[in-house]
């Protein structure tokens, strides 16, 4: 017989004392009786109501929004979006933290996940243990940078522009995202209806005045006639595959970093503060130190931002190759890279591509991968190349802590790890770690 339905605790509230800051944008507190809560909207040493939003009598844990504050912690601001809060706008984690807090807490996510996942101390992974904001970024409490250069709006059923709740595929009707650069304000998105629309994407490219909008309709709606406040290009999404095809415009916009211009194509990934890619670049050649006549590898290149980098450092005698899974960001990386016949850039699966290479020794790496990371097969397989450096960029903690274990079983030690606040208001950190071979005796 299958065992009963679990009670569901939604909507039960616990007074609690609030513990630290947990990866994902939140904190954790146990209620009287032990039970842990991933609680939103609070921080580290506060005293709240917390509301259950998810979980069941058996479950491991359950998730609650901070609903009434009791004691405050000296790091609460007022939320300056009016859009935060519990049960509202899931964009951002972090509105009601002064920045400089925002930034420490970001630093203690880092912290403990490289202890707890690869075994490493701030000190052991060569790092400061400080979450360095963009240039422009650091401003006082209750101003929020608009550092957001590309926005997927959620469209509600009567056409109402919004942005999803947390955990949730409710939307929140809005009229303004505070964290939006300008560039994506002024299209005017938020100020017209959108019927038929399930998605609306805003994309203002960095160092051009390329705009670009990409709908997904919904299941058999039509397209509506697209008047923003600035010329703007459109895209859409089939329907039938998820592939995006140009409907007027160019189908690219004009990204600029590292003195290049780039082209990124179908609404193709490319990072989102408009300070990002240089901040990156910078930190990854300053801990690589190319060489003339490197060879060296570009993982999970996307458009070509790394690879291009590396190609003018490494001079006509070195050598680099790229390797990308989407087939549209495999064409805009060699038409990005035309001008540098040292480069080649291979379509494919990382894991599948680089075994078929023949490569079996090179310089330097860089590699750049999903949320998920690069993983023990890819990481052993680098290792065996014998790189000088890798420069590992992670958008996620968790991920870069445990393949970081992965290359200290492989030899491959940290050599420096910097940490970019790229995701202001969020719980999201950009993190550069060098890595180098483990030398006898060290």
């Amino acid at each position: 017989m299958p065992n009963a339905p679990e009670s569901s605790l939604v909507g039960e509230e616990y007074e609690v004392e609030v513990g630290p800051v947990a990866h994902g944008g939140h904190c954790i507190a146990r209620t009287a009786e032990g039970r842990v809560l991933f609680v939103r909207h609070t921080l580290p040493g506060e005293r709240v109501v917390a509301r259950v939003t998810e979980g069941e009598a058996g479950s491991r844990f359950l998730r609650a929004d901070a609903v009434r504050i009791l004691d405050a912690s000296k790091d609460r601001i007022e939320a300056p979006c009016r859009f935060a809060g519990p049960g509202r706008c899931g964009g951002c984690d972090w509105q009601h933290a002064k920045p400089g807090a925002q930034r420490r807490l970001k630093a203690d996510v880092i912290t403990e996940q490289l202890q707890r996942l690869a075994g490493l101390t701030p000190q052991e992974a060569g790092w400061d243990g400080t979450v360095v904001p963009a240039e422009g970024d650091k401003l006082p409490a209750g101003e929020v940078p608009q550092w957001r250069t590309r926005v997927q709006y959620a469209i509600d059923p009567g056409g109402r522009v919004g942005l999803r709740r947390h955990r949730s595929h409710e939307v929140e009707p809005i009229d303004h995202c505070m964290i939006a650069a300008q560039g994506v304000t002024e299209l005017g998105i938020e100020k017209r209806q959108w019927p038929g629309m399930a998605t609306v994407e805003a994309i203002a490219a960095t160092g051009s005045q390329d705009r670009q909008v990409v709908l997904t309709p919904r299941p058999g709606a039509r397209l509506p006639l697209v008047e923003l406040d600035r010329p703007v290009s459109v895209l859409r999404v089939s329907e039938k595959d998820g592939s995006v095809h140009r409907v007027h415009g160019r189908p690219f916009v004009r990204e600029r970093a590292d003195d290049r211009t780039h082209r990124v194509g179908n609404g193709g990934f490319w990072q989102v503060h408009p300070k990002a890619a240089d901040t990156l670049v910078r930190a990854v050649m300053q801990g690589l130190l190319p060489r003339k006549g490197d060879t060296a590898l570009d993982l999970y290149c996307g458009a070509g931002l790394f690879a291009g980098a590396l190609a003018d450092r490494v001079g006509e005698k070195g050598a680099v190759l790229g390797i990308e899974s989407g087939k549209r960001a495999v064409e805009d990386a060699r038409h990005n890279l035309a001008d540098f016949p040292r480069v080649r850039i291979e379509q494919g699966k990382v894991e599948s591509v680089l075994p078929r290479t023949g490569i079996t020794e090179v310089d330097l790496v860089v590699l750049d991968p999903p949320r998920a990371g690069a993983g023990k097969q890819t990481v052993h397989h680098l290792a065996g190349l014998g790189p000088r450096r890798i420069a590992y960029v992670a958008c996620d903690p968790a991920a870069l802590a445990r393949d970081l274990a992965y290359f200290a079983d492989a030899g491959y030690r940290v050599r420096t790890l910097r940490a970019f606040d790229l995701f202001p208001m969020t719980h999201h950190v950009e993190c550069v770690a060098i890595l180098e071979p483990v030398r006898e005796g060290s």
